[in-house]
C-alpha cells in the first residue's frame, strides 16, 4: 500500500518550550497534529498511545511508555540531551531518536556574555538607582558607588570547550582577555587557546564560565572545595548544567566572600524550589539567577523546530 503522509499521527508533548512559533504549523503538512502545552509522566503514555510520531523536550519517555505505544516510530527530542529518553529500548523496538544539534550555540554564548557583562557593570544595580530617583537628585553626573571591571586584560577559564564554549571564546578574545580551557574528559585538545589543570583554571581565572554536559565526570565538579582556590575577585558562570555546581556550596562560597559574585541559568532541579540555597544568601546582589533561558533565543528555537521539521522529512522520504 503506498505511504500517505496524511494517516500519519504527530503528538508534541510540550509546546510551551519552545512557545508560539510559525513553524509549529508546518508539522500539519504531515498528517494530523495533535499539540499539547504541556504533559505530565502520568499523561504521557495515553496522549501518544496511537501516535507514530512524537516530539518531546522535556517528557521522559521510558521503557514503560513506549512499551504502551504500538504505533511508535520516531521519537523526535526538541533538545540536544536524550536522557530523558530511554535509548536502549527504543533501538530495541526499532523506534527512531532524533536530536537537535547546534541550534543554541549563539544563543548561549550570548546570555553568557550578557550575564558577564551585568555582574562587571553592576548594570541592575545603576538602573534601579536612576530609576528610583537617586540620580535625579544627586549633585554630580555620574555614580561611582559600584566599580565597573573591564573584560580586557582579564583571564577567563572555559570549562567545556565544545562549540558553546568555543563561541565564548571567540568572543572573549575580542573583548581582549585570555582564554584557558579544562576538559573534563581530557579528550578535547583545542590549540587555539591554553589547556589546563581544573586546578590551575581555578586559581588563574578572573572569570570562569560553564559549558559542560553532566556526566560523572562533571558532576559536582566546582564544590565548596573548588571555589575555595578561585580568586576572591572572581565570577563564576554557569550556563551549562546544573549538578555542576552543588547549589548549597556556591550559596555558602557567596556568603563567605570566596568568589565575588555568580550567575547561574541551569539548577539540579528545575524549576527551582522555594527551598533553594541560591535564593537565601545574604546579600542578593552577588548572584545573577535566570530560569535555563541561555538557549532561548527566538531565532534558536526556530532552528530547533527546523530540525525537527527536517527529521521528519526524512522519515517521511524513507517510509515511501
Amino acid at each position: 500500500m503506498a505511504f500517505n503522509p496524511l494517516n500519519m499521527k504527530i503528538v508534541f508533548l510540550d509546546t510551551n518550550t519552545v512557545g508560539k512559533l510559525s513553524e509549529l504549523d508546518e508539522l500539519k503538512k504531515f498528517g494530523e497534529v495533535i499539540f499539547y502545552p504541556f504533559t505530565n509522566y502520568e499523561e504521557a503514555a495515553a496522549k501518544i498511545n496511537a501516535a507514530e510520531i512524537i516530539i518531546t523536550n522535556k517528557v521522559v519517555i521510558d521503557r514503560k511508555i513506549i512499551e504502551t505505544s504500538p504505533m511508535l516510530k520516531l521519537i523526535c527530542v526538541a533538545a540536544t540531551g536524550m536522557n530523558n529518553i530511554d535509548l536502549a529500548c527504543a533501538q530495541e523496538k526499532k523506534i527512531v531518536v532524533k536530536n537537535a544539534k547546534g541550534y543554541s550555540t549563539d544563543s548561549v554564548a550570548q546570555l553568557s556574555f550578557g550575564l558577564i557583562l551585568n555582574l562587571l557593570n553592576h548594570i541592575s544595580f545603576y538602573d534601579s538607582y536612576v530609576k528610583s530617583g537617586k540620580y535625579s537628585s544627586g549633585k554630580i553626573f555620574t555614580n561611582l558607588s559600584r566599580e565597573i571591571i573591564q573584560i580586557k586584560g582579564k583571564t577567563i577559564g572555559i570549562i567545556g570547550l565544545g562549540a558553546i564554549g568555543q563561541r565564548v571564546a571567540e568572543i572573549a578574545k575580542v573583548f581582549g582577555a585570555s582564554v584557558i580551557y579544562y576538559s573534563a574528559s581530557g579528550k578535547n585538545n583545542n590549540r587555539s587557546y591554553r589547556k589546563v589543570t581544573l586546578e590551575e583554571l581555578l586559581s588563574t581565572s578572573d572569570i570562569i564560565s560553564i559549558h559542560a554536559p553532566l556526566n560523572d565526570l562533571t558532576r559536582n565538579l566546582i564544590g565548596y572545595e573548588q571555589l575555595g582556590k578561585m580568586k576572591r575577585t572572581a565570577l563564576l558562570i554557569n550556563a551549562g548544567r546544573g549538578g555542576i555546581v552543588p547549589e548549597t556550596d556556591l550559596a555558602r562560597a557567596l556568603d563567605e566572600n570566596l568568589i565575588a559574585a555568580a550567575a547561574i541559568d541551569v539548577y539540579e532541579q528545575e524549576p527551582i524550589p522555594v527551598s533553594n540555597p541560591l535564593l537565601k544568601i545574604k546579600n542578593p546582589e552577588k548572584i545573577i539567577l535566570t530560569p535555563h533561558i541561555a538557549w532561548s533565543a527566538l531565532e534558536a528555537r526556530q532552528e530547533l523546530l527546523r530540525q525537527v521539521i527536517g527529521h521528519i522529512k526524512d522519515y517521511k522520504k524513507h517510509s515511501v
